[in-house]
């Protein structure tokens, strides 16, 4: 595991991008696996339901849209780092279609930005202030890590793994 990408372990030699563009459709398929009553209920106690980890995820992208603009933006910003947990307890009630639905249009969003920047802004420079420095394509691959170690949760819930 990187320090940078705590979730490079969860990379599986796929182009990050086809990994970033396949994961709407495979948490709506997992979804729809599970049905409504799983969907939110809570695997184990103390965790996310199938719902609250699509909105953490919705959350994400919005963390990262705003990493990836700012590095493009500016000259080696520090980014905010935020508390999961703190940002989760927003999460009660949040229907999984409507976190996914969020998550989705988000993420059009941001694989448009990501194929106009790739390569050539690969190597601009952000500080995480617990991470050190950090490249745009070290958060790229973030993204698709982060995604993979959810869609792993998920599949286990769905029965799928």
């Amino acid at each position: 595991m990187s320090a940078l990408n705590p979730y490079d372990g969860f990379l599986d030699g796929r182009p990050v991008e086809e990994i970033l563009a396949g994961t709407v459709n495979q948490i709506a398929f997992l979804l729809a696996k599970m049905g409504t009553e799983k969907v939110n209920e809570a695997p184990a106690p103390g965790k996310w339901s199938p719902a609250e980890i699509v909105a953490h995820l919705a959350d994400c992208e919005i963390v990262f849209a705003f990493r990836l603009r700012q590095t493009l933006a500016e000259d080696g910003p520090t980014i905010q780092p935020f508390d999961q947990e703190k940002w989760a307890a927003t999460y009660s009630g949040v229907s999984a279609g409507l976190a996914l639905g969020t998550f989705s249009s988000l993420r059009r969003w941001n694989l448009r930005l990501i194929g106009n920047s790739l390569p050539g802004a690969a190597d601009r420079i952000m500080t995480h202030p617990e991470r050190g420095a950090m490249t745009f394509k070290t958060v790229v691959e973030t993204m698709a890590g982060h995604d993979l170690n959810h869609l792993g949760q998920l599949k286990r819930i769905a029965g799928q793994e």
